[in-house]
C-alpha cells in the first residue's frame, strides 16, 4: 500500500504529465458555457482550419526542441514556400509547384542544419540569419507584393480545401491529422524516433551509444522545413493568396504551444501531439476573447501570462530536478530521523 506523500506525488507528477489535456478541457468548458456562440459546428470548424497551419509547422519545430535546437525561420519559410507554391504554378501547375515548394523548405532545413551540426555554429544565430535572408529573398522574388490567383482552377483547389466533409473536419484538417498521427508513433513507437531524444537528453551518452548526433541534428532541421513548406503551401492554396507576412505571426504562436505542450527548450522532452493540443487550446483561447469583444491585446496579454507560467514551472521542476540528482532515498530518510532525535 502506498503511503500518503508518495500518492501525493503520483498525483502532481500525473497532473504534469497531463497538463496540456487539463488546460485544454478547462479553456474548451469555459468557452463553451460562456462565450457567446461559441459552441456551433460552423465556430468549432472555423477553429480547426484556423489550427491547421501551425499545426502542421509544429510538427518539425517540436522535433527541433527536443534535439535542445532552435529554429527561428520557420515563420519565413511558411511565406517563402507559399509564395513559390502560387508564383511558379502558372508555369508548371499544382503538381509541379507544390513539390517545388515543399523541396525548397527541406533544403532551407538541411542548409540550417549542416551550419548548426557541422559548422558548429549555434542554432539561435544561425536561423536568424536565415529568417533575415529568406525575408530579402521573398521581397526580391515578388518585388514587394503579394501573390495571390484567381484562376478557376486554383478556386477549386481552394474550396475544395475548405469543404466540410463532416462537421469539424475538411480535407486541409484531415492532411494536418494524418501528418501529426504519424509523426507522434514515428518519434515514439520507433527506434530512429527515440534517438532524437536521446540526443536532445544527453548530447554525448547518445554519442556514446553509438548515435550520429550530427545526422540526427540535420534531420531535425529538414523536418522543420519540410513541415513548415507543407503548413505554408496548404494554407495559401486554401486561401489562394500569400502576403509576405504570413508567418510572421506563426513563430512565437508555435514556440508557445510547444513550450505549453510540455516539450522542454533544453531538450530531450516533449510530444507532437501534446503540442497540437496545446495549439487548439489556444485558437479555442483566442477565439473566445474574440467572441467576448475584447482586442486583440486582451489575446497578446492572456497568452503572455499562460506561456511566462508554464515557462517559470518549468525552471521551478528543473531546479528540484537538480537539488536531487546524486542524492540517494535510503540515507536521507536516515538523515531525517537523526534530525528529528
Amino acid at each position: 500500500m502506498l503511503n500518503k506523500p508518495n500518492s501525493k506525488k503520483s498525483l502532481l507528477v500525473a497532473i504534469d504529465r497531463n497538463r496540456i489535456f487539463i488546460l485544454f478541457t478547462i479553456v474548451f468548458l469555459f468557452m463553451a458555457l460562456f462565450a457567446p456562440r461559441f459552441f456551433n459546428v460552423f465556430n468549432l470548424t472555423t477553429i480547426m482550419r484556423t489550427s491547421a497551419m501551425n499545426a502542421t509547422v509544429a510538427i518539425g519545430f517540436t522535433v527541433i526542441l527536443i534535439i535542445g535546437q532552435l529554429d527561428l525561420s520557420i515563420g519565413t519559410i511558411i511565406t517563402f514556400t507559399a509564395i513559390i507554391g502560387l508564383g511558379l504554378k502558372e508555369y508548371i501547375g499544382f503538381g509541379g509547384s507544390i513539390p517545388v515548394a515543399i523541396i525548397a523548405g527541406g533544403l532551407i532545413g538541411l542548409i540550417n542544419g549542416l551550419l548548426v551540426a557541422k559548422a558548429k555554429i549555434n542554432s539561435f544565430i544561425v536561423t536568424l540569419g536565415m529568417m533575415t535572408a529568406l525575408q530579402g529573398a521573398i521581397y526580391t522574388f515578388t518585388g514587394g507584393n503579394s501573390v495571390s490567383l484567381s484562376t478557376p482552377d486554383a478556386f477549386a483547389v481552394s474550396d475544395w480545401l475548405a469543404l466540410m466533409i463532416f462537421p469539424l473536419v475538411t480535407p486541409r484538417v484531415i492532411i494536418t491529422l494524418v501528418l501529426i498521427a504519424a509523426s507522434a508513433i514515428f518519434m515514439k513507437r520507433t527506434r530512429i524516433g527515440r534517438n532524437f531524444y536521446m540526443v536532445g537528453g544527453n548530447r554525448q551518452t547518445a554519442w556514446l551509444a553509438g548515435i550520429d548526433t550530427d545526422k540526427y541534428t540535420i534531420a531535425a532541421f529538414i523536418m522543420s522545413g519540410v513541415t513548415a513548406g507543407i503548413g505554408g503551401v496548404l494554407f495559401a492554396m486554401e486561401s489562394a493568396a500569400a502576403t509576405l507576412n504570413m508567418g510572421n505571426s506563426s513563430l512565437m504562436y508555435v514556440i508557445s504551444a510547444a513550450i505549453i505542450g510540455g516539450t522542454a527548450m533544453s531538450g530531450g522532452k516533449g510530444g507532437i501531439f501534446k503540442t497540437f493540443v496545446a495549439i487548439l487550446m489556444l485558437d479555442v483561447l483566442y477565439n473566445g476573447i474574440i467572441l467576448f469583444g475584447l482586442g486583440n491585446e486582451v489575446k497578446i496579454f492572456i497568452a503572455g501570462i499562460i506561456l511566462a507560467s508554464v515557462v517559470l514551472y518549468e525552471a521551478y521542476v528543473s531546479y528540484k530536478h537538480e537539488k536531487v540528482i546524486g542524492q540517494r532515498p535510503e540515507l536521507m530518510k536516515e538523515l531525517e530521523v537523526q534530525n528529528q532525535a
